[in-house]
């Protein structure tokens, strides 16, 4: 049987990311990610519902979020699904949450003073983030018909427009 844990979440950071490192020296990020979505009630008024998620990040994208992050900043999480079970210390009562791991995630809006995917801490380009979402090589166009693609277009090129 085939199985599926797979999160797509995109929101806000709900409080700064809090980092600690395991006695192994590993990195682990917490925050909150509120979600928002608008909907119609039965009386036709637009309404808004926020979800609250718990997420938890670890190693090298766990310590660039706690870097980079603050409560209110956008982020584009991927992950899976966790569900934690223990005994309360004080009450001896079974507890249980469900939280997200992050896989992948990617910075969303722009930097303070910079275009959006103008590089820097704000875009998500840090050395060892995973990018989520790669853009696709260039394609070339297709010839009429949908066969191969169509040749490149030929330019007259002088000896002197070549600078080398």
């Amino acid at each position: 049987m085939a199985n599926l844990n797979r999160v797509l979440l995109i929101g806000n950071l709900t409080r700064d990311p809090e980092l600690r490192v395991t006695p192994k020296g590993t990195a682990i990020c917490q925050f909150g990610l509120a979600i928002s979505r608008s909907f119609k009630d039965e009386s036709g008024q637009t309404r808004e519902e926020a979800t609250f998620v718990d997420i938890e990040a670890w190693g090298k994208q766990g310590e660039i979020i706690a870097k980079y992050c603050t409560k209110g900043r956008p982020l584009f999480v991927e992950g899976r699904l966790r569900f934690d079970q223990w005994e309360d210390k004080t009450t001896q009562q079974k507890r249980s949450k469900l939280k997200v791991v992050l896989e992948n995630f990617q910075f969303l809006g722009t930097r303070e003073g910079g275009a959006p995917g103008a590089g820097g801490p704000g875009s998500g380009a840090e050395e060892g983030v995973d990018q989520t979402f790669e853009r696709p090589a260039a394609v070339p166009p297709r010839a009429p018909g949908g066969g191969r693609p169509a040749p490149a277009p030929q330019h007259d090129i002088n000896d002197e427009d070549v600078p080398f």
